[in-house]
């Protein structure tokens, strides 16, 4: 679950934007690249775990 891009943000910023990616979860052909790499990283995840369903 955690990458170098964790490093750049301390615990809470880290759960602040994992809570943003999860509560405004879009497809991957509408997400924005320029969104911070938490966000995507964690839009991945959920990507993931709707494929283990």
């Amino acid at each position: 679950m955690y990458s170098s891009t964790v490093m750049d943000v301390d615990f809470v910023e880290e759960l602040r934007l994992r809570t943003w990616a999860r509560q405004n979860f879009v497809s991957p052909e509408d997400r924005d690249l320029d969104w911070h790499p938490v966000i995507l990283e964690e839009m991945r995840n959920i990507d993931d775990e709707s494929q283990d369903d």
